[in-house]
Formats: C-alpha cells, structure tokens, sequence
C-alpha cells in the first residue's frame, strides 16, 4: 500500500527534477563529479542513494556502473525507460537487501534531511560501502535556510536539518571526513536580505568578479548547501 511519504516524493519528483535540475543541485553535481575525478584506482560500483529522477545517476555511469535507489516508484520507472544503463531499485532504502560492502561509491544528495532515524541511515550507508568506498553526500545548511523562502513541510514528508558540525560527527563514528564546504549562495531574511541584496551584490561583484564573491560566500558558510566527502574506515 502506497504511503503518505512514497506519495508525496512521487509528486515532488514529479513537478520539480523531471521538470529540471536546480542550480543548487546543478552545484553539488559539479563538485562531486570533481571528487570522483581525483579518486585512484576508479570506482566499479556506485550506489545514488534518493536518486530522484535519476539524472545524476545519468552523469556517474562515466565511472562505473550504477544503482539508483529511491522511495519515489512511479519517478523510477520512469527513470528506467530514460537511462537504460542505469539499474533502478525502487523502495524504503532503509528495507531494501543491497549486500554489505558492495559499492565503491556512494552519492547522497539532500536526503539525511528527510529520513526519520538518521543514525541508523547513516549506519547503513556505510554497510554498503566497501572499507576505503567514499562517500559524497549533501544536507541543507540550516543556518542559510532559516533565513530563506522555504515551502512548509509536505504531507510524508520529514524534515530536520544538520548543520556542518552536527553533520561531521554524524558521520564520524563510520567515516574519517575529509572535506567540508558549502554551495550556492541562498537566502533573503535577516543578515543575508543584505548579504544577498541586488545592491551589495552589484558593488561586491564590480570589486572582486562574481566567482569570486561567490567563492567567499561558500567559504564564510553562506551556501545554502553542505557538501561533504568522507571515507569509510575499515571495521574493527
């Protein structure tokens, strides 16, 4: 029986990644495809953990090949039809048989947000990871989004946002975190209404370049997303 969570991942899905990628999502993309490139030897296996519609599943077959998993099943299969090299495992991760230590690489974008237990997500995650797999996950940065247009939690849908430091030892107690920054600079209320302003935005980009002023926003913390690579260490 369908779930008040699968429905409302199937018509989020449904009205936004199938319809386009965000910038926000397009960033995260762009650094993780970066801290793959620098990994040796490759990876063989990679598991996209909330694949969504599938289109960053699409971009990672260029290392290895590919699972993507996502609680939203209608969105998978029509996924399926669209990336044939793609295998898509629609369901509950947290209830789905994937073997212990079977992938390289896993790749999380903005999911830890919205799962009930995260320890035990987190738990999981690095059971599938093989000692030395990396991880590349994503987390909204919670001090940006509270001060941000941010739609009202949907019906099925959890919501609770880590900040970096909360995020690092999550993690810590599988992963020896390696790095941590943020992206896209975001937000309209309180201090970044000034940060962000069309005006300062305009003097700040004529002194220094836009990429530049970006690049200090993301440095600062100011990204609207956290971004984290880590490694699984081997058990004990």
């Amino acid at each position: 029986m369908e779930t008040a969570e699968t429905r409302f991942w199937n018509d989020w899905n449904a009205a936004t990644r199938e319809r386009h990628v965000s910038p926000a999502s397009v960033d995260q993309a762009r650094v993780a495809l970066e801290w793959l490139d620098e990994l040796a030897p490759r990876p063989r296996a990679i598991l996209d953990v909330g694949c969504g519609a599938g289109w960053m599943c699409a971009q990672l077959t260029r290392f290895g090949t590919v699972t993507g998993t996502d609680l939203a099943d209608e969105v998978l299969a029509r996924a399926a039809t669209r990336w044939l090299q793609v295998r898509f495992v629609p369901g509950d991760f947290m209830a789905l048989p994937f073997p212990p230590a079977a992938f390289d690489v896993i790749v999380c974008f903005e999911v830890l947000a919205h799962v009930a237990d995260q320890p035990a997500f987190v738990a999981k995650l690095a059971s599938l990871l093989v000692p030395g797999g990396t991880l590349v996950l994503s987390s909204q940065n919670p001090w940006v989004m509270l001060r941000s247009q941010v739609d009202p939690v949907g019906k099925g849908q959890t919501r609770h946002w880590l900040s970096a430091a909360e995020l690092s030892r999550l993690l810590g107690q599988f992963f020896d975190v390696t790095a941590v920054r943020t992206l896209t600079p975001h937000g309209d209320r309180g201090l970044l209404r000034l940060v962000n302003s069309v005006k300062v935005n305009r003097v700040l980009t004529a002194l220094m370049g836009e990429s530049l002023v970006r690049r200090v926003k993301e440095r600062l913390g100011l990204g609207r997303t956290i971004m984290v690579r880590a490694v699984r260490r081997a058990a004990h």
